[in-house]
């Protein structure tokens, strides 16, 4: 068995994500996009087009983590903080999320016969989410080995994270070396057809290309 499965957002570490997982693997990785009620739906369409630009399938799963809330990406009542999200996590946390994403992402390249699934979390320049942390993706390898039929078997589903200790310029420059297609990713948080550059998401990003001392493709 072979292959590779990553979990595509249409953001900027998903992105860098699918580039190194297609350097690295013989056939175009599945790409998998989650809609899941985001107020911040452009993003489906830059996934859709990050997987056209490296020939990969696009499975779309929905899922409707609107319907219990919880969430500026989710809920139009609270609003997504501007100017940067302050101390604590943050009410763009989506309670669960990254857990819904690996346990089907999971399912799927086990089904599909895939040895491998890429996740663009990180842990250093991000919004303080719990679920982008090492441990919460080590306890997830632990349900990859003791929950899955590969697993109990001794051959279980790699989850990779190869940007969990990289800062967001690091990120930048990576994708740019990898000549990722940057200028087709989104990162903010706010709906709409053009990034509201005050969320928490867009000065991340911004400080990443700052620092990177690189411009900004999608913003050109």
């Amino acid at each position: 068995m072979d292959g590779h499965l990553v979990v595509l957002s249409g953001g900027l570490d998903s992105t860098v994500c699918m580039a190194l997982a297609s350097r690295e693997s013989a056939t175009p990785p599945l790409a998998l996009t989650f809609d899941y009620g985001q107020r911040h739906r452009t993003e489906l369409d830059r996934a859709a087009g990050v997987a056209g630009h490296y020939r990969s399938d696009h499975l779309v799963v929905q899922i409707d983590t609107g319907a219990w809330g919880g969430s500026a990406l989710t809920d139009p009542s609270i609003d997504v903080p501007r100017g940067g999200s302050g101390d604590g996590i943050p009410t763009t946390y989506v309670p669960a999320r990254n857990s819904i994403f690996l346990a089907v992402a999971l399912g799927v390249a086990e089904a599909r016969a895939l040895d491998a699934v890429w996740i663009g979390v990180n842990a250093i320049d991000y919004s303080g989410y719990p679920d982008c942390r090492p441990e919460f993706i080590e306890a997830f390898r632990q349900v990859a080995a003791t929950g899955q039929k590969r697993g109990v078997d001794g051959d279980p589903i790699t989850i990779r994270t190869p940007l969990i200790h990289a800062s967001k310029s690091e990120i930048v420059i990576m994708g740019h070396e990898l000549n990722a297609p940057l200028h087709l990713t989104w990162s903010c948080y706010q709906g709409g057809d053009t990034p509201c550059r005050v969320c928490d998401a867009c000065l991340i990003r911004a400080q990443g290309f700052a620092q990177a001392g690189l411009d900004d493709p999608a913003l050109t």
